[in-house]
């Protein structure tokens, strides 16, 4: 689970940049990265609380 969210980090931000910038061109494609990697780190972040809290479970 941890690892989709690692590589979600990567994935998302360049398919946001490359739809953007087919879209409307480079002021779209970088606002798209952007919101990419913010949904991939909270995604992450989520798979990470997620492993932790397995983790302490007794």
């Amino acid at each position: 689970m941890i690892a989709i969210g690692c590589l979600l980090l990567v994935i998302l931000p360049i398919a946001g940049f490359v739809l953007g910038l087919f879209a409307s061109g480079m002021p779209m494609a970088i606002g798209l990265a952007a919101a990419g990697f913010v949904i991939a780190a909270a995604i992450c972040g989520v798979t990470g609380y997620a492993l932790a809290k397995a983790g302490r479970r007794e």
